[in-house]
């Protein structure tokens, strides 16, 4: 694509910035522009989900995060009244189901540079766009840069800019929704709660009460408090906060304030995210969602990993235009009616409200919930999807899923589900490789084929090449499909579909769903 026009992503906030990252992983040109001199220094965002970081994985920006991070395999949940733990959320629940079955802690502004390091160009700094133009091929853009104003034209604009979104509102395109009245507050702060002051909190801690909740975060290097302020409350004075947090924590010998912040609470999403498949609003623009449960940060990471890889695709000839039309019937009900009303639900149950959650079945779905692992996508247009898992063990894997990621035995060593499908569609095929199921070749880089079997391929088979051994048939149970079955991955890592084994198979799901034959 050397000479195509680049894609424009304005805002370089981490869903800015995570789609900068995919697009530069599926080699799609991009100008990524943000009106700020530096990236963000506010105290924002502390905690990212394992669907996050399988998408960071993907985009090749994982390990630097994760060296910078605190890796938290337990979410605490402490009755404030009484300071006994409730059941707690055991995330080694998902050793089969993702790579990455922890969450972590690390502050926006530490992630936001490591992204942007991962970047094979440079953010465009103080690059402020003023307007734009959408003509029937391209996206004309006026920005203001350091240099004096400029024009710039792009293939697409990807909305990235925020909740206060002037693209959104030159599109003329309404947020409908609500904004509560409670607002959150939240502080950093220096304490021992290690040594001297020894607490066995988890790293990530939830106080529930009636009158007033707390989240404890512990990131790399201090401790995060979050707890609501009431309508009308005026943040509480620097000695004032560091008292709140005496109330839940107890004495300790010294406490240090390093930062706060005040928040909005949100429940409001964009009534259109799309515009003449040029222009889309992504994260804030799209949606503002409860920062509760982490549920604001990790919404928008679900957007940048559906959108870039259709734009590879369209843009490539691999797909017709329509598959863009995909992004917004998949994400927009994720943001209304699953991570909204997922933080809603969170929000009543911190404060000891009746009816605030869903009690799931056991501790693997608990789990699968709260690192939204649990994300089921509207693939086909008929309002199948859901964000909550309620099984008590995994079900079989249904279209929409996303795709558990298990380790399997290529002819060369050791490889995941997810590293398959990182640049292309995968067809996986479970069956039999001792009966020579009839495999096609992988000659085309936008599909591949594996037979996933608990017996290896003979070197005499014909199928070494393209046969993926499952010892003890782990992941064959886990995606629980019937035998002679194939499964359609698409490059998200979301299914396309589930089908029978049958000659040509795979690549009449793969055409149904691009609308362009395999190339």
């Amino acid at each position: 694509m050397t000479d195509q026009l680049p894609v424009a992503v304005v805002g370089a906030g981490p869903i800015g910035l995570t789609t900068a990252l995919g697009l530069a992983h599926y080699g799609v040109p991009f100008v990524l522009l943000e009106e700020d001199a530096v990236l963000s220094s506010d105290t924002k965002a502390g905690t990212t989900l394992s669907r996050t970081l399988e998408i960071w994985n993907r985009y090749g920006a994982v390990d630097g995060i994760l060296a910078a991070a605190l890796r938290i395999d337990e979410i605490g949940d402490i009755d404030r009244a009484t300071n006994t733990p409730r059941a707690s959320v055991q995330l080694a629940e998902l050793v089969n189901d993702t790579q990455f079955p922890f969450v972590i802690n690390l502050p926006q502004q530490k992630m936001e540079p490591i992204l942007a390091a991962a970047l094979p160009q440079p953010v465009l700094t103080r690059h402020r766009m003023t307007s734009f133009e959408v003509r029937d091929d391209r996206v004309v853009l006026r920005v203001e840069t350091p240099d004096g104003p400029r024009e710039l034209e792009a293939s697409h604009l990807l909305a990235c800019d925020g909740g206060r979104s002037k693209i959104r509102d030159a599109l003329g395109v309404k947020v409908v929704g609500e904004t509560l009245p409670e607002r959150y507050m939240l502080i950093d702060v220096i304490v021992d709660l290690d040594v001297d002051n020894a607490r066995d909190y988890p790293y990530l801690a939830y106080f529930a009460d009636k009158s007033e909740w707390m989240v404890l975060i512990r990131q790399p290097d201090n401790w995060r408090f979050l707890f609501p302020l009431g309508p009308g409350t005026e943040p509480p004075s620097d000695e004032d906060m560091l008292v709140k947090v005496k109330q839940f924590i107890g004495e300790v010998d010294r406490i240090e304030l390093m930062g706060s912040v005040v928040y909005n609470v949100h429940h409001r999403v964009a009534e259109q995210w799309t515009a003449d498949r040029r222009v889309f609003l992504m994260g804030d623009a799209a949606h503002l969602i409860t920062p509760m449960w982490a549920l604001g940060l990790n919404t928008g990471a679900l957007d940048a990993s559906n959108l870039p890889w259709r734009l590879a695709w369209v843009l490539r000839g691999w797909a017709d235009p329509s598959l863009l039309d995909g992004y917004e019937q998949e994400q927009r009900p994720v943001a209304i009616n699953g991570s909204g009303e997922m933080a809603e639900a969170a929000r009543m149950y911190m404060s000891h409200q009746r009816g605030a959650v869903t009690e799931t079945a056991g501790d693997w779905a608990t789990a699968y919930n709260r690192t939204l692992l649990s994300v089921r996508l509207d693939v086909e247009g008929t309002g199948d999807w859901s964000m909550v898992a309620t099984a008590a063990a995994p079900p079989a894997v249904r279209a929409g899923d996303r795709a558990p990621d298990l380790v399997l035995q290529s002819p060369t060593g050791r490889v995941t589900i997810h590293d398959l499908c990182r640049d292309s569609f995968v067809a996986l095929y479970f069956t039999d490789v001792r009966r020579r199921p009839d495999i096609p070749v992988n000659d085309s880089p936008a599909l591949k084929h594996y037979a996933v079997s608990r017996w290896d391929a003979p070197h005499d088979s014909g199928l070494r090449d393209r046969s993926l051994f499952d010892p003890g048939s782990i992941a064959t149970n886990r995606y629980g499909v019937p035998a002679e079955s194939v499964v359609l991955v698409r490059p998200d890592g979301h299914i396309a579909a589930v089908a029978p084994m049958a000659a040509g198979v795979a690549e009449e799901l793969y055409t149904h769903v691009t609308g362009r034959e395999v190339p």
